[in-house]
């Protein structure tokens, strides 16, 4: 089991690693400097330091026992027994928080994402508090009302089945960690219903929900196998599984911004029509998009004195046949004609040409 579990904790850690990579690279080209990183940037850096910690703990729990011991094959203990169940239950400990602390993280980072959004704050405000609720209540009942003393956590055996077997935690993670990932993926579906994208955008979107989809699935499957085999190990793979792909799925919205300077692809808020059909700010506001300090533009220029335009750029709002184009406005090209007319006298007199000032047509 230890070998397999340090295989697929590798593979899990070397993936996650690379996509967080990839949004720090992502954020720094869209930003311009790391010193601009907004909050929730800084956070997902905590939280992979914190995904590191669980996965070193859980991978040395994996050769250890705890105070957990089935009451149906008790074993003698030695001294040198009690002192390695004690720091396995110390590591249960430390497995347990870094866990908590990873996703509840990575909860945060995705609220933060959304409420750059520039519709559904009421609902947005209402997760955002049930998720710090539900923490801070986790947090409380775990550490001052479920195993008292404190340190009975590691004591071998434990007199309380709370500190060794922690069912009531175990119940309250499972019904407010569920039920936050349920509410925070609901959050961003009125405006994935509402864009007007390509099937294959769209299809790239689906597959992120699907992956939130897995993380949810991995919470019940890491509390089904804690109260199913509780003195198995099948849920160390579980625990795994969830933080990893939580802290995939709430990277990936950031990657675009890479791929399209590797790939040379279109914008994502672009629809095969030219247009966007997103609420105000849309889905690139909520990515961090157009932020303020981003300056992405191109100064497209037709007419006689383009060659003028060339050699001296001014900004965009002094010049009349300047145009501004960002990675998520479409571009539009403007032509400016004008068209003068010239008169000619029938009885041989001289043509006369009005000015153009009166006597011009802008197509």
């Amino acid at each position: 089991m230890g070998t397999t579990l340090v295989v697929e904790s590798s593979i899990w850690y070397a993936l996650t690693a690379v996509v967080v990579a990839a949004r720090i690279a992502s954020r720094r080209v869209l930003l311009g400097s790391i010193k601009k990183f907004q909050t929730d940037d800084v956070l997902m850096l905590v939280a992979v330091v914190s995904d590191t910690i669980l996965m070193v703990a859980i991978n040395i729990l994996a050769t250890k026992d705890s105070n957990l011991i089935d009451p149906n094959h008790p074993p003698t203990l030695t001294a040198e027994d009690i002192e390695q169940r004690t720091l396995g239950s110390k590591l249960v400990l430390a497995v347990e928080q870094t866990q908590i602390i990873t996703t509840w993280l990575v909860k945060a980072c995705l609220l933060l994402m959304y409420s750059r959004l520039a519709t559904q704050k009421i609902c947005m405000k209402l997760v955002a508090g049930y998720v710090a609720f539900g923490f801070v209540l986790m947090e409380i009942l775990y550490f001052a009302v479920w195993c008292r003393p404190f340190n009975q956590y590691w004591a071998v055996p434990p007199d309380n089945i709370q500190c060794s077997a922690a069912t009531n935690h175990l119940i309250t993670n499972a019904v407010l960690n569920i039920s936050s990932d349920i509410f925070i993926l609901l959050i961003p579906l009125p405006i994935f219903l509402q864009i007007n994208i390509a099937p294959r955008k769209k299809a790239v979107l689906c597959c992120v929900f699907a992956l939130g989809l897995f993380t949810i699935g991995a919470a019940v499957a890491n509390k089904y196998y804690s109260f199913s085999e509780p003195w198995g190990s099948e849920w160390t793979y579980w625990y795994i599984r969830e933080s990893s792909t939580a802290l995939i799925v709430s990277n990936i919205p950031f990657l675009w911004t890479t791929l399209r300077f590797c790939f040379r692809l279109s914008s994502f808020a672009e629809s095969r029509s030219g247009k966007v059909n997103t609420p105000a700010g849309g889905l690139a506001t909520a990515y961090g998009h157009n932020t303020k300090g981003v300056n992405h533009n191109t100064i497209i220029s037709r007419g006689s004195h383009a060659a003028d335009l060339a050699s001296n750029f001014q900004p965009l709002h002094s010049r009349s046949d300047s145009k501004y184009y960002n990675d998520h406005v479409p571009l539009k090209i403007y032509k400016r004609q004008e068209i003068h007319v010239t008169s000619e006298m029938s009885d041989g007199s001289e043509p006369s040409r009005p000015s153009k000032d009166h006597v011009s047509f802008r197509v």
